[in-house]
């Protein structure tokens, strides 16, 4: 049973003729019976009562004419449903990501997104982890994953840009009286707002503090990025964090590193780009990227 088989059944049941229903739909009546009679074959036995001048539904055609009408007309739903998302009419988007880029970068790409195409629907996974990204987009939850550099992959990767970092002291800090950027070693001493072993920014963290010869001592633990901005500008400790997660507000608790350091972000798929997903794609790439000066730490 096919989709062209349902249509023919329903043209003959709205024409009361093989013939009627041939001229409208635009094929030979000997194919058109020819696909009745297998049409019939399959559901084992007559769907139409063949008359002197015409014809009519048997029993078995009048019950199956309900359904037969719903499977055509959710067919061409599909088909024009397919068609708006390849135009970007109409389309959902599943966007896999890690939890300080939804917060940081993602709003305003996605808000560029909206703009140039209304009709997109974006919906976010959060993550904590980079390896979470390539789950989820290996098993189908995202469409696009936006985030740290990932493992080898056969589908497309575009390099993004660069996240730049910076440190978060306390109004109590010897540094934060003074707007010039703070040496990474003399952060050394400090109680530090540290992230879960599992956290994806654990290790980042870690490896900024190992670059300047020491181990971060931890005050306190939080998975989530936001309170360690909030607690490090309360004076519980020094935290490093994306800059692009720091709020308006705090702001006069934000102070760059020497060296600057940046992580490289990147964008993936399973296979080839969705429509959809290279839209995200270019809202990323008009995104102001910061530049990075010589001398910086790049982690990738």
């Amino acid at each position: 049973m096919n989709l062209r088989q349902l249509e023919y059944f329903i043209a003959i049941a709205d024409e009361g003729s093989f013939r009627a229903a041939a001229e409208k739909v635009r094929v030979a009546p000997p194919s058109l019976s020819q696909q009745i009679r297998v049409l019939e074959a399959e559901v084992g036995g007559p769907l139409f009562e063949r008359l002197a001048r015409g014809s009519r539904l048997t029993p078995a055609g009048r019950a199956m004419l309900p359904d037969a009408r719903a499977a055509v007309t959710s067919a061409r739903r599909g088909g024009r449903a397919a068609r708006a998302a390849l135009a970007l009419e109409q389309a959902d988007l599943e966007v896999a990501t890690v939890l300080s880029l939804a917060v940081g970068l993602l709003p305003g790409a996605i808000e560029r997104l909206y703009l140039a195409y209304p009709g997109i629907a974006v919906r976010l996974h959060e993550y904590l982890h980079r390896d979470e990204l390539v789950r989820a987009v290996d098993d189908g939850t995202g469409d696009i994953a936006v985030g740290p550099a990932p493992p080898t992959r056969e589908g497309p990767v575009v390099e993004l840009g660069h996240e730049s970092f910076v440190a978060i002291l306390g109004p109590r800090h010897p540094a934060f009286t003074s707007p010039k950027p703070v040496p990474i070693g003399a952060l050394a001493d400090d109680d530090w707002i540290l992230f879960p072993a599992w956290h994806g920014l654990h290790g980042l963290v870690s490896a900024i503090c190992a670059h300047a010869g020491f181990a971060p001592r931890d005050a306190i633990t939080t998975a989530q990025v936001e309170a360690a901005v909030r607690l490090a500008a309360g004076g519980l400790g020094v935290a490093i964090v994306p800059a692009n997660i720091v709020p308006p507000h705090l702001e006069a608790h934000v102070r760059e590193l020497d060296p600057p350091v940046f992580r490289v972000l990147y964008a993936y798929a399973r296979s080839e780009w969705s429509p959809q997903a290279r839209a995200l794609l270019t809202a990323l790439e008009e995104e102001s990227w910061p530049t990075v000066p010589p001398g910086a730490l790049v982690l990738d």
